[in-house]
C-alpha cells in the first residue's frame, strides 16, 4: 500500500482520527448505558467523514505525485520537444 499513496493525505488522516474518536467514545457510553454520550459519538463519527470529504473537496485529498512519475513525464516532454 505504501507505494501507492491510497489513504496518504491530510483529508483521510483528519477523518480516520475523528471517525476513530467518535467510535471509541460510543464504545465507552454503550458500555456505561448512556444513550446520549453514545449518540454523541455516533455524531463524531459523522462528523469525521464531513470533515474528511471538506478537505478532500479543498484539494488536501489529492496524493502527491512520485518523484519518478514527475521525472518520466520530463523525459517525455522532452523527447517530444526535441523530435518537433
Amino acid at each position: 500500500m505504501a507505494g501507492s499513496s491510497h489513504g496518504h493525505t491530510p483529508a483521510a488522516w483528519t477523518g480516520t482520527i475523528i471517525a476513530f474518536i467518535g467510535f471509541c467514545v460510543a464504545g465507552v457510553f454503550m458500555v456505561a448505558n448512556s444513550p446520549v454520550g453514545f449518540w454523541a459519538g455516533f455524531a463524531l463519527i459523522l462528523l469525521g467523514a464531513a470533515v474528511g470529504g471538506a478537505m478532500k473537496m479543498a484539494g488536501l485529498g489529492t496524493p502527491k505525485e512520485p518523484e519518478e512519475v514527475i521525472e518520466a513525464r520530463n523525459r517525455a516532454a522532452v523527447r517530444e520537444s526535441a523530435a518537433v
